[in-house]
Formats: structure tokens, sequence, C-alpha cells
């Protein structure tokens, strides 16, 4: 007996219409997002390939994504800890965050149709960002100078 998709293998009326059932019931119940295509892009579309990708830690809440608009965030990678806060102000949020170790580090926000905002960590590590738009978002953090740089990035978080 042959079995559906193996080589020479034919599917009988009675498969087709139950495969086909199954497709439908999972476009119903788990439909791919709109935006998927968009998001792997924005996902994969950093400049500089030679970056560390940060791991969450821990999430205090929903931040963001179906929460009450607020919440805190951990992610680490090797010897590096970044904290964000989560606050929404109307359609927009505000990002408090810490570096653990702390220093004068350069970090970047990315949020997909919305471009890329910068400040500078202070000697203790803290950064905001202020005014920053509801979308799929990262942070980049750029670690030593020009001539021995490493950017840590976070997963995305859609806000």
């Amino acid at each position: 007996m042959n079995e559906v998709g193996a080589p020479g293998g034919t599917a009988s009326a009675d498969d087709e219409i139950l495969l086909a059932d199954i497709g439908r019931f999972l476009d119903e119940l788990d439909p791919v997002p709109d935006d998927l295509v968009q998001r792997v892009q924005f996902a994969l579309a950093l400049e500089d390939l030679d970056v560390e990708v940060a791991r969450w830690e821990r999430l205090d809440t929903l931040a963001g994504v179906r929460g009450s608009g607020t919440g805190t965030i951990t992610f680490t990678v090797s010897d590096l800890t970044v904290m964000i806060n989560l606050t929404k102000i109307g359609k927009q949020h505000r990002i408090d965050g810490w570096l653990v170790p702390a220093g004068q580090y350069g970090v970047e926000v990315r949020v997909a149709e919305h471009g890329t905002t910068s400040t500078t960590a202070d000697e203790g590590g803290r950064f905001v960002l202020d005014n920053v738009p509801r979308g799929t978002t990262q942070i980049l953090v750029h670690l030593g100078d020009v001539t021995c740089r490493r950017t840590v990035v976070t997963p995305t978080v859609v806000l």
C-alpha cells in the first residue's frame, strides 16, 4: 500500500477531502499573521550581521502584547544584561533601560516601518527612549569603540 506523499503514491478522494478540511480548519483557527513576512524581514535586516542575539530572561507581564502597556523584560547574553521597562503613553511607549555591567554604551531602538532612534546610556548604564511608536521592536546595544565594536541585539518585541 502506498502512502500519501510517498514516491509513486497517490491520494484517494477521501484523503484529498480530509487534507482540504484540515487546511481550512488551520486557516480558520490559527491563520498565518498577515505581517509575518515583514516581521521576518525586519528581524533579519540588520546591517551588521556580526551581532550577538540576547535571550529572554524574564517577562513580568505581557509587555505590550495584550498586556496593560507596562512591564519589565530582561535579556541576557554572555556578559551583558539588558533590562527594560515599558510604559505605554497614549499611542507611544517610553522605554527605561538599564545595562549591566554599567557603562556609556550606544543604544538603539528599531521599530519596523518607523526607523531607528539612538541614545547613550549614562555611566550607571541607564538609558531612556521616549516616544517609541507601536510596532515590531528590537533594541541594539553597541559595546566598545569603533576599533573594537561589539553589538548585542534583543529578540523582537511587539509594542
